[in-house]
């Protein structure tokens, strides 16, 4: 079976989607599924998987997670691109990543016959009045909904990476059941993965008499990190030796900034971006994980990777969250800053526990979220797509 991947994103880039993008068509192939990946100019390509690029445009060198007024023409370029690698590998499926990669995917699957897939991490009208993009009322979110109502009919099926969001996408939306497959995001539990060497790192970054909390994914108000900085200085109150080792992008200037400015720079480093190769050595400098994602619905697949690490975590109370993390986690209400700074130094101030709960989260990362399980899904839905038994 062969499979066009349209990802309108500057793949790859060391983050969330991209990780989803990467893995899935890395354990495709592993089921003897070829894919070829369209995306943006942008980005890097990775070994061993198949990419095709939009024309490189001189202006456009960087694109900020979220919307940019690039979108509309890129996603256009993207399109021809996508057509033209088509015609030359003959998919049997077109995989759109993203509401505008459902968008392309279902334009080209008409145009070839094909059937199209769509990805979805949540509703993209959500999403931005979460990230406080669009206000929760009035004309423009109304259009939007109005907008994503009907691309979400065009797709064969959509792919939701939370039960949450299937959820929603049949209740809130209208989506026939029958469409809709939950596919949470997954780990490669052979590449994250306890006991990692790191004491090169650990003496670089000097963390060699801390105890280290790790984050690790986009920096932004929108995953929590203001929050998690608002409630650092009460986990340093409690447990003296504790370090946050803040990993991401982008944002990192204006972090470091704030960091310095409320007196935390002695336990606090802001890396900048962490290639996804080097993620699980990083991660195995930490005692404790935390993301503190403000999103109800939205996928968060940074968990998966603390927990394939072995690492007790800590997040915000929600669907996704508890689907996740199950009752090994800790989960605290959404917003309350001083009940994570209290879950943090707890699973610092007892190790034993922490390294329960840590091993109890792996075990569940192996079993639930691994990804030869979940290809073997997503073939399946390729299947009963294509007709091919």
């Amino acid at each position: 079976m062969r499979v066009l991947i349209v990802a309108p994103t500057p793949f790859f880039g060391d983050r969330g989607c991209h990780v989803r993008i990467l893995e899935e068509a890395r354990a495709l192939r592993r089921l003897e599924v070829d894919a070829v990946v369209a995306t943006y100019h942008l980005g890097r390509d990775v070994s061993g998987l198949a990419t095709v690029r939009t024309p490189r445009l001189g202006w456009v060198r960087h694109l900020p997670v979220g919307f940019s007024p690039h979108k509309p023409y890129l996603d256009a370029l993207l399109l021809v691109t996508a057509a033209r690698a088509a015609r030359a590998f003959r998919p049997d499926i077109v995989h759109g990543h993203l509401h505008e990669g459902a968008v392309l995917a279902a334009i080209l699957g008409r145009a070839l016959r094909r059937p199209a897939v769509a990805d979805l991490q949540g509703s993209a009208i959500g999403e931005m009045i979460d990230a406080g993009v669009l206000p929760a009322r009035g004309l423009r979110p109304g259009l939007g909904r109005a907008l994503e109502r009907r691309v979400l009919r065009w797709p064969a099926r959509l792919l939701a990476s939370s039960s949450a969001f299937a959820r929603e996408l049949t209740e809130r939306w209208d989506v026939p059941a029958a469409r809709v497959v939950p596919l949470p995001d997954g780990v490669d539990p052979d590449v994250f993965r306890p006991g990692l060497p790191a004491e090169d790192l650990r003496q670089a970054l000097r963390l060699e008499d801390k105890r280290v909390i790790v984050y690790l994914g986009v920096l932004s108000a929108y995953q929590g990190v203001d929050d998690l900085l608002e409630a650092w200085p009460a986990v340093v109150a409690a447990i003296p030796e504790a370090h946050l080792l803040l990993m991401g992008y982008p944002n990192e200037a204006r972090y470091r900034a704030r960091v310095a400015a409320r007196g935390l720079a002695g336990s606090v480093t802001v890396t900048g971006r962490i290639e996804y190769k080097d993620a699980p050595r990083y991660l195995a400098l930490g005692e404790v994980a935390v993301s503190p994602k403000r999103s109800t619905t939205e996928a968060n697949g940074k968990l998966l990777n603390y927990m394939a690490c072995g690492l007790p975590t800590v997040a915000y109370d929600g669907p996704v969250s508890r689907e996740v993390l199950g009752e090994a986690g800790t989960r605290v209400s959404l917003g309350d800053t001083p009940a994570l700074a209290r879950a943090c130094a707890a699973l610092l101030a007892d190790p034993r526990e922490g390294k329960l709960r840590g091993q109890a989260l792996r075990e569940r990362a192996v079993s639930e979220f691994g990804w030869p399980a979940l290809s073997s899904r997503l073939l399946d839905v390729y299947r009963a797509c294509h007709g091919t038994p």
